[in-house]
């Protein structure tokens, strides 16, 4: 029997507890919201897992301007440059309103933020919290000031599986519990769920996330953009752990050199070197393991023993993988790392579907273009999360109509998945691999088995993969390896990248065999 939570009907709902979610949340107090999540609040995010921090041009020699530029550069020709501008000329007041929540920044001898550089940003702009463990500072004074706000409630174990239409409109969310089923009347979602690395066997991201926000928007009938665009961070540390830690840029930016297993500085002869955009740099990482050689991060000279002071998490990490960064190189990996396709919003957060937002990863604002600039996802959710909760604290109250909802489907499991994905949507792609995946997932997306919302994310990934016959920023084809003269953003619904996978050979030969 599923039971309905009357006592928080028509409150905000916001589906996830990192940056994006806590700050939507923070946003619309003293209006009532509730907060769900499968697991603690704060817990199994990928925001209290970033390292590097929030880029923002807080610098005297800074500007909005020099950091739209270096983000449209990074972006490969496919970022939204209204979009783009207005989420980054918004960073100063993010900053504010996150120390204001009780975020403290670091700051040098003077009071002033110290700001780190990471790859492909012209100026020193990331602002960071306790050196490389930004996320985990900002995240857990959110948890704080969430705790001490009364309109703000908390549901731990609450996964949604569902959310329930009235007609072409949010009524509400189907649950679950570990008592059950349970539906939250409302007619206001936030989906605040974050990325799809878990759709990979090699991800920095939490093994959990394979874009649960983005299944639950395509079977409600959003439109979905740019899927096809899968960050690979050029740097985890290639060891046994899962997921894979993350070796931020921001060594990179202190002065640390790539090299491969021969000695030799391979970035050298490419423009921007180790600080080349991440597109850059994961495919030539990646070029030279395909060859069968490894990747070294040299640390050595460019820090010595200042590693451990700027970077304390990092320094834990490799010593617990039993490297001596006295003396020892760090070998690498790309991993996947972002995803800059989603669900498609506006600049409020709003998706197609009348009263649902998307904030965070788990959307397609336009700001990342083909390729994410560093630092700039959790500028996103923090601007995002502070727009989407002020268009809706400016909406007129309506009821949630008819809640109507089927059967709590079944828990979801990416196990089934993640080795189609790993093996045919990796860095580098071709036709015979994204049809071989399109091949592979499509069953199982049309079923209704633990696999089937988890495959529907990937066979989005696989049918965009498909329809770009180019290589730009995040997306790379050895087929088709140069870029088109003219492109575009693309968005589509689920229905439409369904009947796309159906004819798509091979799996549209086998079904007419």
């Amino acid at each position: 029997m599923t039971e309905l939570l009357d006592h928080l009907a028509g409150r905000t709902v916001i589906v996830g507890s990192g940056l994006a979610g806590l700050m939507t949340a923070l946003t619309l107090a003293p209006e009532p919201s509730v907060i769900i999540t499968r697991a603690a609040l704060g817990a199994e995010t990928s925001s209290a897992w970033a390292q590097g921090g929030i880029a923002a041009s807080m610098g005297a020699d800074d500007s909005a301007a020099l950091h739209l530029a270096d983000t449209l550069a990074a972006g490969d020709g496919l970022c939204d440059p209204a979009i783009a501008a207005s989420i980054i000329a918004e960073a100063p007041a993010a900053i504010v309103a996150l120390e204001q929540a009780g975020v403290r920044f670091d700051r040098n001898t003077a009071g002033e933020l110290s700001l780190g550089l990471e790859a492909a940003h012209n100026r020193r702009r990331i602002v960071h919290a306790e050196g490389d463990g930004s996320g985990t500072a900002i995240i857990a004074a959110l948890i704080k000031a969430a705790m001490k706000t009364p309109t703000i409630s908390v549901l731990e174990g609450f996964e949604a599986r569902r959310i329930v239409m009235d007609g072409e409109q949010v009524a509400g969310l189907l649950c679950a519990t570990a008592n059950g089923a349970v539906i939250l009347p409302t007619s206001k979602v936030v989906l605040a769920t974050g990325g799809i690395g878990g759709l990979y066997d090699a991800t920095t991201n939490p093994m959990g996330n394979f874009g649960q926000g983005i299944a639950l928007a395509a079977r409600a009938g959003a439109a979905l953009a740019d899927m096809e665009f899968v960050q690979f961070h050029p740097t985890a540390l290639d060891s046994r752990r899962r997921p894979l830690a993350l070796i931020s840029e921001a060594v990179r930016g202190e002065g640390a050199l790539l090299v491969n297993e021969r000695g030799e500085r391979f970035m050298a002869r490419i423009p921007g070197a180790e600080l080349a955009p991440r597109d850059v740099v994961a495919r030539a990482i990646s070029a030279e393991i395909a060859r069968g050689g490894r990747v070294f991060l040299d640390a050595r000279d460019a820090l010595g023993s200042r590693f451990a002071t700027r970077f304390p998490v990092i320094s834990s990490l490799c010593g617990e993988a039993g490297i001596d960064l006295a003396k020892d190189l760090i070998p690498v990996r790309p991993a996947v790392h972002y995803h800059m396709g989603g669900v498609a919003t506006d600049a409020n957060g709003r998706s197609s579907v009348p009263g649902l937002w998307v904030a965070g990863e788990a959307a397609s604002t336009g700001l990342h273009g083909a390729n994410r600039l560093a630092s700039n996802s959790l500028l996103e959710a923090a601007v995002m999360g502070m727009r989407a909760a002020r268009d809706i604290s400016g909406m007129p109250a309506s009821g949630t109509g008819t809640i109507s909802a089927g059967g709590l489907p079944a828990p979801t499991d990416a196990s089934f998945v993640r080795p189609i994905v790993s093996r045919h949507l990796g860095v580098l792609r071709n036709a015979g691999a994204i049809h071989g995946a399109i091949a592979a997932l499509l069953p199982l997306a049309e079923g209704n088995g633990p696999a089937a919302d988890p495959a529907i994310v990937a066979l989005l990934i696989a049918v965009f993969a498909s329809l770009r016959m180019e290589s730009r920023g995040a997306h790379a084809r050895t087929d088709f390896p140069l870029k088109l003269a003219n492109t575009n953003r693309r968005q589509m619904r689920l229905s439409d990248v369904l009947e796309i996978a159906r004819a798509t050979p091979p799996y549209a030969l086998a079904r007419s065999a």
